[in-house]
């Protein structure tokens, strides 16, 4: 009986620790974590998507672009705040994902912002995309399609006073 309880509790375990990884995908030196995508109201035109990606390797790489089938443009972005103004841009170079370190995507700092949206992205679905390195090369990722709160906690973007600012500025490279 004993041995049963053994097996039956190993199994669990060794179940909840697939299901952990679930999230992490890896690509030659890069390692993408929690990749998620922003929910969006009805008819929205964008959605950000947000990750972690770690880079093992001796030499840098750079997320330079992606496609997805609900999305007729992926873009790689920064925003952040300059003289009380939100800015968010495109970075024409990519990012650059340094050796040895990693790079958090998240609200209100750099994300994949997929564009010309031809449908809704509703909360506990989940959505395929191709996101694309220099290096590594195309990698599909399955996105985890999140409420508002949800990615804020997962961005610890919560410390941003949105008080301060003036308006927001999309400029392009």
């Amino acid at each position: 009986m004993k041995l049963n309880t053994i097996f039956a509790t190993t199994a669990l375990v060794l179940s909840l620790g697939s299901i952990a990884n679930a999230e992490e995908i890896k690509i030659g030196d890069l390692t993408i974590e929690h990749p998620a995508i922003r929910a969006t109201v009805p008819n929205a035109k964008v959605a950000g998507g947000f990750m972690i990606i770690k880079n093992t390797g001796t030499k840098a790489d750079r997320l330079i672009g992606g496609n997805a089938a609900f999305s007729g443009k992926v873009e790689i972005h920064k925003m952040g705040v300059t003289d009380g103004i939100m800015k968010m841009r495109k970075l024409g170079d990519g990012l650059e994902i340094p050796a040895g370190g990693s790079v958090q995507l998240k609200p209100g700092s750099f994300h994949i912002m997929f564009m010309k949206l031809k449908e809704q992205m509703k909360a506990g679905e989940k959505r395929k995309a191709i996101v694309e390195f220099k290096n590594a090369g195309k990698v599909e990722v399955e996105f985890e399609v999140e409420t508002i709160a949800a990615t804020i906690k997962h961005g610890k973007m919560g410390k941003m006073d949105h008080s301060k600012m003036k308006k927001m500025k999309m400029q392009s490279d």
